[in-house]
């Protein structure tokens, strides 16, 4: 005979993304989270991805990494509070290829922009050399 627990089940396919999501980022904010979340799974809305942040401390698979009070100019006034979540004791991640992809594109792409900057820098450099030659012929 076949027990069923009672009640709604644990697990839940937006916390494992999340977890998936933190295992290569390593830590972040929670809309941070949700920017990546929605770049690859199906789009969710913010309130949903903060309950499963919450959920997931409570449930030991993710922890709160530092929490840090920024001062600016924001429609709702003139600080932020930024949660930093990383993964818990009890995070599994499943490791899905979906999302190291896109992190390892990600690195790619800073690696090409760094070395953008880099060149016109280097560019900007030699003008400036350049010009300094010519004003003292």
């Amino acid at each position: 005979m076949l027990i069923i627990p009672r009640g709604r089940p644990v697990h839940s396919v937006i916390r494992q993304n999340i977890v998936e999501i933190l295992y290569f980022f390593g830590k972040g904010y929670g809309y941070d989270i949700y920017r990546i979340y929605c770049d690859l799974f199906p789009k969710v809305t913010l309130r949903s991805i903060y309950y499963h942040l919450r959920k997931g401390v409570s449930l030991e698979e993710l922890k709160v990494e530092k929490v840090v009070v920024e001062q600016g100019d924001y429609s709702w006034g003139t600080q932020v509070e930024k949660i930093y979540y990383s993964l818990g004791k009890k995070a599994q991640p499943k490791m899905l290829d979906i999302v190291k992809k896109y992190f390892d594109d990600k690195e790619i792409n800073n690696a090409v922009e760094i070395s953008k900057k880099s060149e016109n820098n280097n560019t900007t450099a030699e003008t400036k050399v350049m010009l300094k030659e010519v004003l003292v012929q």
